[in-house]
């Protein structure tokens, strides 16, 4: 099952692309709609009930080589025009851009409702019985004193785009989640961890579930303390892998090549990485919430490999980054109702390797399950980082010791080549962003004792 455009909105860009082109210009418009509703707990009480609904129109405008662009949240004609001269004026004060165009997409193109946008029978007051269920179950454990970010929540959004050369694509995404953070307490130490699940379909959250994986999580951290510093192996959790490859992911981009500033930019068809790391970008692997079936220009999107062997094989491209590189857009395009040209992922794969859990596990090695002040702790250029962080001590696969106030240090692009093995089994984390085996990489410089 297929949706159908409305419409207002294929009269809205009728009008969009009428005004544009008396004015000498091509165009192409994004609608972005979106509708949630959010629930939180404190002290058995319901604290939060948000529901908001948004639809937000973007125009970009090309004339004379000069790309001019403007958003409206309103769709009567009125506003529609006033967006285009807007974006229209816009364009006079830019630089010439030579490579920017409306692609010459005369297509249309739809996700599958019936997968990506199912109907979900979950009433209000279910969720809100689960909120109230989540936070009660998690302060009525032992030790476990509060749960200060908690929530029950669900969001539609739907994206369309539509050019003056004839493009119209459409695609809609649902998702209900829940998420706990626990403080817990005994004495002088606290701790405070959480997580969370996503799905489609709100009868598949388990609540109870989250509530043991939110506590264990807390109070397995109370008894956390520094091991000595030294260098160890170490193993990122599946939420904290998929954070890391993300925060230098910039080394992926086609536009931060083309401005000069991606560390990768000249390395196309060397080795990069350990001959065992594939790492791919795979749009349509429909179990994950980064599905897209097409970029922001309306490129369809396509398995892209990145890492191939080690060697880098790709970077993300839209039409401009690719005709300035002299390739193919790979369907990477991202633009937002208010924000020019850019790049972006969709879902981030790592291929599985050979190591089985007990070789993945041997020995001694730190596993990762927190980390703080990722993003002003890493320099995505140089790939230096300095992380403070959580986990555990583990020998031959058993936990041995939860450590608390030590830091991880190093150069991710170096680790990449210091990759002891790779785990037989793939994980995606709970935003379902992602999917990677575990990786254990040797000999990391951590601080503690």
């Amino acid at each position: 099952m297929t949706q159908q455009i409305s419409e207002t909105l294929s009269t809205a860009s009728e009008q969009v692309f009428s005004r544009a082109k008396a004015a000498g210009a091509e165009a192409d418009l994004i609608v972005l709609e979106g509708e949630s509703l959010s629930l939180k707990a404190n002290e058995g009480e319901l604290e939060e009930h948000t529901v908001s609904n948004t639809q937000t129109f973007g125009v970009r405008v090309i004339k004379d080589d000069k790309v001019g662009i403007a958003y409206s949240e309103a769709s009567d004609a009125e506003s529609l025009q006033w967006m285009v001269d807007q974006a229209l004026q816009n364009a006079t004060y830019s630089a010439v851009e030579p490579d920017e165009k409306i692609l010459e997409y005369q297509q249309s193109l739809r996700s599958d409702d019936a997968i990506f946008y199912p109907e979900d029978t979950g009433t209000v007051d279910e969720k809100i019985e689960m909120v109230l269920e989540l936070e009660k179950g998690l302060v009525s454990k032992d030790r476990i004193k509060s749960s200060p970010y908690n929530g029950v929540a669900e969001s539609s959004s739907s994206r369309y785009i539509f050019s003056s050369a004839g493009l119209n694509a459409a695609s809609r995404s649902r998702m209900v989640y829940a998420y706990a953070y626990a403080l817990a307490e005994e004495g002088e130490k606290n701790a405070m961890e959480g997580t969370g699940q996503m799905f489609r379909l709100t009868k598949e959250l388990s609540i109870p579930t989250l509530i043991d994986e939110v506590a264990d999580l807390s109070l397995n951290m109370l008894d956390g303390k520094p091991v000595p510093s030294k260098h160890y192996d170490v193993i990122f959790d599946r939420e904290c892998q998929v954070e890391l490859f993300s925060v230098f992911s910039m080394v992926l981009s086609g536009k931060a090549a083309k401005d000069g500033i991606n560390p990768w930019r000249e390395k196309i068809g060397e080795q990069v990485a350990d001959s065992r790391l594939q790492y791919w970008d795979k749009p349509l692997l429909m179990d994950g919430f980064g599905y897209s079936l097409f970029d922001d220009e309306g490129t369809a999107a396509a398995d892209t490999p990145f890492v191939v062997d080690g060697v880098f094989q790709n970077m993300m491209h839209n039409s401009v980054t690719a005709k300035h590189f002299g390739v193919k857009t790979s369907g990477h395009a991202s633009r937002g109702a208010r924000s020019t040209l850019g790049v972006g992922y969709h879902q981030l794969v790592i291929g599985e390797g050979t190591a089985a859990a007990a070789e993945l596990n041997a020995g001694e090695y730190i596993e990762v399950t927190s980390m703080a002040g990722l993003h002003s702790g890493a320099n995505p250029i140089s790939g230096d980082f300095s992380l403070g962080v959580s986990g555990f001590l583990c020998r031959d696969g058993q936990r041995v010791q939860p450590v608390r106030g030590i830091t991880v240090a190093g150069n991710f692009y170096k680790m990449l080549n210091q990759i002891q093995c790779i785990g037989d089994e793939q994980f995606w984390n709970w935003e379902r962003s992602a999917l990677m085996p575990s990786i254990r990489f040797a000999d990391i410089a951590i601080s503690g004792e």
